[in-house]
C-alpha cells in the first residue's frame, strides 16, 4: 500500500523548490545523466492541486 504525504508550502517555498529541482535537472543533463527521477518529481510539485484551509494554533 502506498503512503501518501502531504505538505504545507507559502508560494515562495513552492517557486524555491521548483527552481532547485530544474538546476538539478539542467546540471544532470548536462552531464550526460538521467533525469527521470527528477522530473517525475518537478511534474508532481508543478501539477499540485492548490487547497485553501485554516490553521487554528491553541495554546495549551
Amino acid at each position: 500500500m502506498k503512503e501518501k504525504y502531504y505538505i504545507v508550502l507559502e508560494e515562495y517555498e513552492r517557486r524555491m523548490i521548483i527552481n532547485s529541482l530544474n538546476e538539478l535537472r539542467n546540471r544532470l543533463i548536462a552531464d550526460g545523466r538521467y533525469t527521470e527521477a527528477v522530473d517525475e518529481i518537478l511534474l508532481k510539485i508543478i501539477n499540485a492541486k492548490k487547497k485553501k484551509f485554516k490553521v487554528i494554533c491553541k495554546e495549551a
